[in-house]
C-alpha cells in the first residue's frame, strides 16, 4: 500500500482528489492539509511514501513546503499539481528536488500513475511543459531580486520591503529599478505580471 498526504486548499477539489484515489486499491491517503505550513509536520507524524502538493498553498507555497520535505524526510517523495504551467514553476519544481510536476486539467488516471511511478524511484513530468521548460527563458533576477519583487506583489511599499529584508529604502528601489530594467517591463507592475507569467514567483 501506498501512503499519501495530501495538500490542496480548495475544499472541493481535494474532496474530488480523496474520491478519485480511493478507489485505487494500493493507495492510501493517511492524512489531508490544506496549508503549506502544515505538510512538513504532517509528513513528520505519517512518514507517507508520497506527498502530493497544490504548488498555490496559503501560509507556505507548496514549492517551498516540498523543498523543506525533501531535506527534512527526503524519503518522502513529492508530488506537484498545479493548473499553472508555467516552465518557470516547473524549474522551481525541480531545483526543490520534487519527483513529479503534474498539471490538474491531466486526465484523472495520470495522478494514480504518477504517485505509483514516484514511489516507485521514477520522475514524473508532464511531457509538453517540459519541452516548454527547455525552450523557456531563464529566469534573470537574482534570488534577492525575487524575493523584492515577490514582497512587491503582495502589495508592500519601499519602505515594507526595506525593513522586512533588513536594506535601506534606497537598496530596495535600486532593486526595483534593475528588476524592471532586467525584465524589458515598462514598469513595477508590468514587470510582476511579466515574472508571473513566466512564473517566477
Amino acid at each position: 500500500m501506498i501512503s499519501v498526504v495530501l495538500a490542496e486548499d480548495m475544499h472541493m477539489v481535494r474532496g474530488a482528489l480523496v474520491a478519485l484515489l480511493d478507489i485505487e486499491t494500493d493507495i492510501e491517503i493517511v492524512a489531508e492539509v490544506d496549508s503549506g505550513s502544515d505538510i512538513l509536520p504532517t509528513v513528520f507524524a505519517h512518514r507517507p511514501d508520497v506527498a502530493v502538493i497544490d504548488i498555490d498553498l496559503p501560509g507556505m507555497d507548496g514549492l517551498t513546503a516540498a523543498a523543506e520535505v525533501h531535506e527534512k524526510l527526503p524519503s518522502c517523495r513529492t508530488l506537484i499539481l498545479t493548473s499553472l504551467g508555467q516552465p518557470g514553476n516547473l524549474r522551481r519544481a525541480l531545483e526543490a528536488h520534487v519527483s513529479g510536476f503534474l498539471l490538474k486539467d491531466a486526465p484523472p488516471s495520470k495522478l494514480a500513475d504518477a504517485i505509483r511511478r514516484i514511489q516507485a524511484g521514477e520522475r514524473v513530468i508532464d511531457p509538453e511543459l517540459a519541452l516548454d521548460a527547455w525552450s523557456a527563458r531563464e529566469n534573470p533576477l537574482t534570488a534577492r531580486e525575487t524575493e523584492v519583487l515577490r514582497l512587491a506583489a503582495e502589495g508592500a511599499e519601499a519602505a515594507d520591503i526595506a525593513g522586512r529584508l533588513f536594506l535601506s529604502v534606497g537598496t530596495v528601489r535600486n532593486y526595483l529599478t534593475t528588476i524592471v530594467i532586467k525584465l524589458g517591463a515598462r514598469n513595477r507592475v508590468d514587470a510582476l505580471r511579466i515574472a508571473r507569467e513566466q512564473g517566477w514567483l
